[in-house]
């Protein structure tokens, strides 16, 4: 019997950073949506409770390749020095189903949610946009100042986080990433100048009023795939054109939508998927906010697995 591990391809973080930079990423992810996949196709995952965090089971089948994501979301992580979100992908042979490479799960997600975000975003976002508001200081809200970078010549970065330490930490980061823009610590009074906001925190009440949110500006909120946490405030999505990457997710996931919703914000025929913005099925409104809400589905991940290999 061959020894099906032997011929098996590992991509360390690192690897995986050499493979496929962010511009990538990003381009790889929009090609797929332009070329008209639909994420309503994808196979759907499965969050499993466990003691100290959630089980994540993320399968993915498309263009003859397939996949599947096994991560954890451990909200304690960082206390430890570690990252919230802990993962491991395997990449099979679309037609025997057997493994041909095993990726570091947790630098794919790393990759992969901020180049969707700024995917989502460079379509959404006005042309000049330039003024960049981050909620958060972990891994994610940093690589969402480089993958923002990427789509548009930022001339201003404020983070926002509780914890002085990381927050100093998050933005010498940010600043390698943006090293053109003006990059410091913020406050909530800075949603008020800014015309591109990225939420990405473990947040359950939202983060800023909706009155402060410019009409031109574009949100992107990744921090929850949970219906009882959001970080928007329901007003805003009321007032903002909602953009989801999946009907089917946002109903059970997207605790932002979820909550807009049954508060009577939001109605629910309101919200548009990325498909239907990438296919010009809908267009762009840009006479009021755009809001990006996503929750990371596992055809975002064997793009980038595939891009990877």
């Amino acid at each position: 019997m061959p020894d099906v591990f032997a011929d098996l391809t590992l991509v360390s973080a690192s690897a995986l950073a050499a493979r496929v930079d962010m511009g990538t990423a990003i381009a790889a992810i929009a090609a797929v949506l332009r070329g008209g996949f639909d994420p309503e196709q994808d196979l759907p995952r499965m969050v499993l409770d466990v003691p100290n965090g959630q089980l994540l089971l993320m399968p993915a089948a498309a263009d003859g390749a397939v996949g599947q994501k096994f991560a954890s979301v451990a909200p304690g992580n960082p206390a430890h020095g570690l990252d919230r979100i802990q993962a491991v992908y395997v990449l099979l042979d679309g037609e025997t189903l057997a493994p041909t490479a095993i990726l570091d799960g947790t630098a794919l997600t790393e990759l992969r949610t901020p180049a969707v975000s700024a995917a989502g975003l460079d379509l959404l976002a006005e042309p000049e946009a330039g003024d960049l508001v981050v909620f958060g200081t972990g891994p994610q809200a940093v690589r969402h100042v480089e993958a923002i970078a990427a789509i548009r010549p930022l001339r201003t970065v404020r983070l926002i986080g509780r914890d002085e330490q990381r927050r100093a930490a998050a933005v010498a980061a940010a600043a390698a990433f943006a090293p053109h823009a003006e990059v410091s610590a913020g406050s909530v009074s800075d949603v008020a100048a800014a015309d591109l906001l990225v939420c990405a925190t473990s947040a359950s009440e939202p983060l800023f009023a909706s009155g402060l949110v410019r009409d031109d500006a574009a949100v992107a909120a990744i921090g929850s795939h949970e219906a009882g946490k959001s970080e928007l405030d329901p007003a805003l999505l009321g007032r903002g054109q909602v953009v989801v990457e999946s009907r089917r997710v946002a109903r059970s996931e997207a605790g932002d939508v979820m909550r807009a919703v049954a508060e009577g914000a939001l109605r629910d025929e309101d919200v548009v998927t990325l498909h239907e913005v990438f296919t010009s099925v809908f267009p762009v409104d840009r006479t009021r906010p755009r809001i990006l809400k996503t929750c990371g589905m596992g055809w975002q991940d064997l793009v980038i697995a595939r891009r990877a290999l």
